[in-house]
């Protein structure tokens, strides 16, 4: 019951993950991502301990089929996992196990995937997709939010009955080349996360330069709460 993109920034080299999902704090779970070497969601039945393990065999140069079976050798309970990567060079690749709820799949592209689990239908992925190529001009945080937005607009999750379920937490993290996120955006509890997160990152953008300025040169830099009055920012 989860969607999810994520993307290389082919022009800056930066790796990024957005997922929605009607999971509780799925940021704290799903997301892993290592500067150089790539972008993991691990969902459906989460099991967090492969976005670490995987990353590590991808710095090891192992390839991804066999970084992916040796995930499967680990875990009996592989058929119900879903596990995504990019990698740093902007190779996707997919498992979406047989056990995992329809609908379950995804599609991948240039330095991209789309996945997701429990979701309305397949036009759920193919929108994320079209709205992730769409904007292709924009920042990598902007194009993973239009993909949720597209998901979430699109249908984004059904579960038992046919019933609708809301997305309750979202996460839109990016990474460059530093070891910290250039961006990780958060909501972990929300009966509209989606929305919220697009509320969240707009109102922090606004002050995301601040911050850089603050961290290069802290004795130049007014105090916050100077500068977010003087910019109208409550």
């Amino acid at each position: 019951m989860t969607y999810t993109v994520i993307v290389r920034d082919n022009r800056t080299g930066q790796l990024g993950i957005g997922i929605a999902t009607y999971s509780l704090a799925v940021g704290a779970s799903c997301p892993f991502v290592r500067p150089g070497v790539g972008a993991v969601s691990s969902q459906a039945a989460t099991y967090p301990a492969h976005g670490p393990a995987l990353l590590e065999m991808i710095a090891s140069s192992t390839g991804l089929p066999e970084a992916f079976a040796q995930l499967a050798d680990a875990d009996e309970q592989f058929e119900y996992r879903q596990v995504g990567v990019v990698t740093a060079d902007g190779t996707p690749h997919v498992h979406t196990g047989s056990a995992t709820r329809d609908w379950a799949g995804s599609l991948i592209g240039n330095g991209w995937l789309v996945m997701g689990n429990v979701l309305d239908g397949d036009h759920v992925a193919s929108q994320m997709a079209a709205a992730l190529k769409s904007g292709v001009d924009e920042p990598l945080a902007q194009r993973m939010l239009l993909a949720l937005e597209a998901g979430r607009d699109t249908g984004g999750q059904r579960g038992l009955g046919g019933r609708h379920l809301p997305e309750r937490s979202a996460v839109l993290t990016v990474y460059g080349e530093q070891p910290f996120a250039d961006i990780d955006l958060r909501v972990d509890d929300h009966p509209d996360a989606v929305t919220e997160l697009r509320r969240v990152h707009d109102r922090f953008m606004r002050a995301d330069g601040y911050y850089r300025s603050r961290a290069a040169s802290p004795s130049s830099t007014p105090p916050q709460d100077k500068w977010m009055a003087e910019n109208g920012i409550e």
